[in-house]
């Protein structure tokens, strides 16, 4: 059941008019009164032939004409309209049972607190099956304005009972982080114009293609003006005009409640961590692999919950930006993944955003950068985001966030048929080279040493043979393939994989495609290194040679 409160009007006449109309878009079907404030000679035009639409609207503006008249001052935002709605699959409910609603209502909003005899005057009109209106006039018999702050909560948690209470389809519990709905007005003047959204989700979607190729609120801002969207610092982006031509500018707050300008700076505008200089050399050769090395260590990130909320609003703009550069054949997919996982990024835990710098550094190198992913780096990087988006869903399981663990739930469909379509190519090519029985013989005994516990799912995968290449391929280049195994379980665990074998495909390509290092090798260029800075050609100090050292001060090692 959801009941949407809409902005306070001015006409209650007029809101009465369409009430009792035919219908703008909707049939209304026999309109009348189900419930009032007081039964007893409330005029009902739908059932008395006598009654008028102006009888009525004075009846419910009395207390608002009776201040008007001894302050002076007229109250212009006093009409409060609250339709109310079951889900398409409920039962239709009774005229009576439509009462208990919206005297239940009216209750929790405020309006007319139980056993209170000077609340505001209001009714409930019933004109289809599966809905009614309130109408209340917001000013009390004694003068006084009700309290109405937060009423959208109240209102809320009382729909759950009513819903609960009546056997109807039982919704989740507004947490206050969810977008607004779009207004009437803005559906029908999308249908009228042949959009295929409303002029904010079409924003929103735009603001968040726009995140991760911006590094500050500035260039978040110049990138959508270049795209064409009127900005005003401070109030947010647009794209409609009003019916005089007029610009319409909607507040970042209104399109989304993660993109007003103060939190989209907080969230873009951080510092880099330092880098250890002999790090350079060990970055991965393509964004696509350095993202999905940010992925790998996610889960480090989850403990502390702030920096929790970090990496999963990092993660919603790696989606995105892996959305946008990933081949034409799974845009789709991504895109809807993308658009999922929007709410699932936001929370009522404030986000330390600093704690997700690799993770969004990763999401606009994958923005930026002119090439695409091989196959094997994309179905690596895909795969990644599933474990990803199921360790997200999991923290907000554990902190009861009922609509951000149905998004990821929604996010994870898309992920992994995108990521099966990825990587269903590297699976034929890999299996067409499978190493001889012998082999594959030794290597499965290598699985069973180094993961007992999921051994024979593994081998009974239909994808053995191509991860049994994928080892084949790591052991020739000076990996060791029981020790491949042991780092990727660590890494992802295989309880909840489909296919493990698939899983650890993806895991063990990522991490061996370089070769296994040397360690005299690595000594010897450190020995270069340690010598060039000594006479001046070095740029970046090394670490000393790791050399046995006597008692006697002439041994010790020197730069």
């Amino acid at each position: 059941m959801i009941a949407a409160i809409k902005q306070a009007g001015s006409n209650t006449r007029g809101l009465l008019a369409y009430l009792y109309g035919p219908g703008q878009h909707d049939e209304h079907n026999d309109p009348h009164i189900v419930a009032s404030f007081a039964m007893l000679g409330m005029p009902d035009p739908g059932r008395d032939q006598d009654a008028t639409l102006t009888q009525l609207a004075h009846h419910l503006d009395e207390p608002v004409h009776l201040r008007n008249s001894e302050f002076g001052r007229k109250i212009t935002d006093h009409v409060w309209h609250c339709p109310v709605r079951t889900a398409p699959e409920d039962r239709h409910l009774s005229d009576a049972e439509w009462a208990d609603i919206a005297q239940r209502i009216v209750e929790a909003a405020g309006i007319a607190p139980p056993g209170d005899d000077l609340a505001c005057r209001w009714i409930a009109v019933r004109h289809a099956d599966d809905h009614i209106h309130i109408l209340a006039t917001t000013v009390r018999e004694d003068g006084r304005r009700p309290k109405l702050h937060d009423s959208g909560i109240r209102v809320g948690d009382a729909c759950r009972q009513i819903e609960k209470d009546y056997g109807l389809r039982q919704l989740k519990k507004g947490d206050r982080t969810a977008e607004r709905r779009p207004t009437q007005a803005e559906m029908h003047k999308a249908q009228r114009l042949g959009w295929d959204q409303t002029s904010r989700a079409w924003l929103q979607d735009r603001i968040r293609a726009a995140i991760p190729h911006a590094s500050s609120a500035e260039e978040l801002l110049a990138y959508l003006q270049a795209d064409g969207i009127a900005v005003k610092p401070r109030r947010g982006p647009s794209g409609d005009l009003n019916k005089d031509g007029e610009q319409i500018f909607h507040p970042g707050g209104k399109i989304a409640p993660d993109l007003t300008l103060p939190k989209l700076k907080a969230r873009l505008e951080t510092t880099a961590p330092e880098e250890h200089p002999t790090a350079r050399r060990n970055r991965p050769t393509t964004p696509w692999h350095q993202a999905t090395d940010a992925l790998d260590t996610l889960h480090t990130g989850m403990a502390d919950d702030t920096h929790a909320q970090a990496h999963i609003t990092a993660l919603g703009e790696l989606i995105e930006a892996t959305a946008q550069k990933a081949p034409a054949h799974l845009q789709a997919e991504l895109r809807a993944a993308s658009t999922a996982f929007a709410r699932a990024q936001r929370s009522q835990i404030r986000a330390e955003n600093q704690a997700a710098h690799t993770l969004r550094k990763a999401a606009r190198d994958i923005a930026h950068t002119a090439t695409g992913p091989d196959g094997s780096a994309l179905a690596a990087l895909l795969t990644a985001l599933v474990w990803a988006t199921i360790i997200a869903a999991r923290w907000h399981e554990a902190k009861n966030h009922a609509h951000q663990v149905e998004a990821a739930r929604q996010t994870l469909h898309h992920l992994k048929t995108a990521a099966d379509d990825a990587l269903a190519p590297v699976v034929d090519s890999l299996t067409a080279r499978q190493p001889s029985d012998q082999a594959r013989r030794t290597l499965a005994h290598d699985v069973r040493a180094a993961i007992p516990d999921h051994a024979d799912r593994i081998l009974a995968d239909s994808a053995w043979p191509a991860l049994s290449t994928v080892l084949a391929d790591a052991e020739a280049g000076g990996h060791k393939p029981h020790q491949l195994l042991k780092e990727a379980a660590t890494q992802r665990e295989l309880t909840t994989a489909r296919q493990p074998a698939r899983v650890l495909i993806t895991r063990i390509q990522h991490t061996s495609r370089n070769p296994a290092p040397n360690p005299r090798a690595e000594a010897a260029r450190l020995r270069t290194t340690t010598r060039a800075h000594a006479t001046g050609l070095g740029t970046y100090a090394a670490q000393p040679v790791p050399t046995p050292v006597t008692a006697n001060p002439i041994n010790r090692p020197r730069l």
